[in-house]
């Protein structure tokens, strides 16, 4: 009997972590479409492959160059730079760069803009 009891208590555990769980990661926010998410993932591809054509011309030159500075010189294909949905930029220093992927919502939508530097992490931006 004791031990049907403590199945029972190992069972309903198991139910209420399983509903939280699922719970909470299908509550990406009610104005999140998988075409939004889509896009942050893409934009967030740009900016790692802007990142790492900063490097190569960072290497190549001894400095970091601007998006069109990129782009003329081969290190990053015109097409990486653009997503529907988001702006892309660079802001450039001797000795650091930030890329940034502005959103354009859409009426009615919501989305983030993001940003990446030299470390080559991913950041949100408001």
């Amino acid at each position: 009997m004791k031990g049907l009891i403590g199945l029972l208590i190992v069972a309903l555990i198991a139910g209420y972590i399983s509903w939280a769980y699922f719970t909470r990661s299908h509550s990406a926010g009610p104005q999140s479409t998988p075409l939004q998410v889509i896009s942050s993932t893409e934009a967030q591809s740009s900016l790692l492959q802007i990142a790492q054509a900063e490097r190569t011309y960072f290497v190549e030159h001894n400095n970091y160059a601007t998006l069109d500075e990129l782009i003329s010189s081969g290190a990053l294909l015109p097409e990486r730079a653009k997503r529907p949905g988001y702006s892309f930029s660079v802001d450039v220093s001797p000795t650091a760069f930030t890329a940034t992927a502005r959103c354009q919502p859409q009426p009615g939508q919501t989305c983030t803009s993001l940003s990446v530097d030299e470390t080559m992490a991913v950041h949100s931006v408001q």
